[in-house]
């Protein structure tokens, strides 16, 4: 790896996983805003519904997400209570909601919930949505906590793609990231999946965890490869003390250096190619015959909170503590605080906290950056006219991108914009050029992860 390769792998920027970014949401839209925008959404647009569940059993060291830990099961019922009172109150709102094409339980643990109140909450999207043909119905799960009683459930619940929670299997990186989970339990726990049917299944990796090395992280993807997931997300570990307190729990001279830390990623990605998968995106893998190999193939690929997704809802509603929606309009984000999440909703107030309505800068920019984040490459001009705008109007930022062309990672031939092969694990470099709410920042921000 070069010096500059190092340099550039070494700046902080957004995962773009949203435009604009979480951190610039203001509350400028609260509550009586979002019942506007809610009331709008016509039969024609289709929708994707995500619910953050925010509780773990124990928390990882490693955690980025906004969750806690409890051992107690009435935090759990007590929210399953207020989850379904919010689902309600989301319904009184909407006039004729289009069907719904993709709904995703995220956390957390959101499988932690009683097995009941899953099936109660699902009855009740059913009731206030329409549910497409095709629906993706996905879940993330902790492969410590799945039994054969709730793969039942979730098969019930017509979940038909889940998620499993891996990072490493070595058994001295499980330690440092206070995770012990041993490859015997994941296996039962994809053998319980699969005996339902369930055999839609992702795994998340992680690279640039404590006392990894070349040795681990290659022993974890062979043992993966075993079990043969049709998708795999590699990310990289964001270490973030400052921001996530329990982080500090990991020593940081256990981290590997930042030249460790991209050997690290590229010999996972390696042994995943050989095994058979498809490099999609920045840091997501998948079988050939998966959904996501296609979408990416034919040029369908998204990104949004969930990061690369195959989910094609036009406007997302989001549910539970801190989750982000989308609509048309702009960005909508709920209370983070569960105590002011369900006072809100028992007072029959939507829980938002804030938000961001968007112009046509905004959706255009957006747009680039996923077009980028997803193919690689962006016509200027094509985007600039589906939003009756002049692609002249972005100079500004082809400028900036051009120290990643005079390194060769990127071309810029008259508007149109492409990683080179070296280029490809600088994307977000790219994208972050298009980005106006970093203009006059430095991207080196201690609120954003590192490049790569």
């Amino acid at each position: 790896m070069t010096e500059r390769s190092l340099s550039y792998a070494m700046r902080n920027v957004p995962r773009y996983t949203s435009y604009p970014t979480a951190p610039h949401f203001n509350a400028g839209v609260d509550g009586k805003t979002y019942a506007e925008w809610l009331s709008k959404l016509a039969s024609t647009d289709s929708l994707s519904l995500y619910l953050h569940v925010p509780f773990c059993r124990e928390l990882c060291h490693y955690c980025g997400c906004h969750t806690k830990a409890t051992r107690q099961d009435a935090p759990l019922q007590e929210y399953a209570r207020t989850l379904l009172k919010e689902l309600e109150l989301v319904g009184d709102h909407l006039q004729s909601p289009g069907p719904v094409r993709h709904i995703h339980w995220g956390g957390g643990t959101p499988s932690l919930l009683p097995e009941q109140s899953l099936i109660d909450i699902t009855g009740m999207l059913r009731v206030i949505f329409d549910f497409a043909p095709d629906l993706e119905h996905a879940i993330e799960l902790d492969p410590r906590y799945v039994s054969k009683s709730l793969v039942k459930t979730l098969a019930s619940m017509g979940v038909n793609r889940a998620s499993l929670g891996i990072q490493d299997l070595d058994e001295a990186v499980q330690q440092a990231i206070g995770r012990v989970q041993p490859y015997s339990v994941v296996k039962t726990a994809v053998s319980y999946l699969r005996s339902v049917g369930l055999t839609d299944l992702n795994f998340d990796l992680m690279y640039g965890l404590p006392r990894q090395t070349l040795q681990t992280i290659r022993e974890t993807v062979a043992r993966t490869v075993e079990l043969r997931p049709r998708r795999i997300a590699l990310f990289g570990y964001a270490h973030v003390p400052w921001m996530k307190k329990h982080q500090r729990l990991i020593p940081e001279h256990q981290l590997p250096g930042s030249s460790e830390r991209m050997e690290l990623a590229a010999a996972a990605r390696e042994d995943l190619l050989t095994a058979g998968y498809q490099a999609i995106g920045l840091d997501h893998f998948a079988l050939p015959e998966d959904s996501m190999a296609i979408a990416s193939s034919n040029g369908s690929l998204r990104r949004n909170f969930q990061g690369y997704t195959t989910d094609q809802g036009e406007q997302l509603i989001g549910f539970g503590v801190s989750s982000i929606g989308k609509l048309s309009q702009g960005y909508v984000q709920n209370m983070s605080d569960v105590g002011h999440w369900r006072r809100a909703i028992d007072a029959g107030q939507l829980p938002v906290a804030k938000g961001m309505a968007l112009s046509t800068d905004d959706l255009l920019r957006g747009r680039i950056i996923e077009v980028l984040m997803t193919d690689y490459e962006c016509d200027l001009a094509q985007v600039a006219a589906a939003f009756g705008t002049d692609p002249a109007d972005l100079s500004g930022s082809i400028g900036r991108l051009g120290e990643l062309a005079d390194d060769g990672l990127v071309t810029v031939d008259g508007w149109k914009v492409s990683m080179t092969e070296k280029g490809l694990p600088f994307v977000r470099l790219a994208a972050a050029a298009f980005d106006a709410y970093l203009e006059g920042n430095s991207t080196g921000e201690k609120r954003h992860s590192l490049a790569v």
